[in-house]
């Protein structure tokens, strides 16, 4: 990990990721994050999924803090759905398993916080 610097910059300067076969449609942006910010404690990432596209269903040790900037979709948390919209945020705790759904006709965009991987209980 490098020493932590100030940054500022227009997100769409940060390079969007796909997610490959796993999540086809599905793009992550690494916003803020240990690797080259050197963010000791948090990673901020803007994930971004298609219509009729949805992330992979997964879970993990830790926790996902979820904000929605645009488009229409909808979470599984567990066994339990629930729709969203701009300004809704989603806590998943440990170990939930989950995964994101665009259900509307554009972009689906949310900010995901997690924490740094040397602060992440190995899996």
């Amino acid at each position: 990990m490098g020493e932590p610097t100030a940054k500022v910059c227009h997100y769409t300067e940060v390079p969007a990721k796909t997610f490959g076969d796993e999540a086809p449609g599905v793009t992550i942006r690494w916003l803020i994050g240990e690797e080259g910010d050197g963010a000791p404690v948090y990673a901020s990432r803007l994930i971004e999924v298609a219509p009729g596209r949805s992330t992979p269903d997964h879970t993990h040790p830790f926790e996902h803090e979820n904000f929605i900037l645009e488009g229409k979709g909808k979470v599984r948390i567990d066994e339990a759905w629930h729709e969203l919209g701009p300004g809704y945020v989603v806590f998943v705790p440990p170990g939930a398993r989950h995964k994101y759904v665009n259900t509307g006709e554009g972009p689906f965009k949310f900010l995901c916080g997690i924490p740094v991987s040397r602060l992440r209980p190995k899996s």
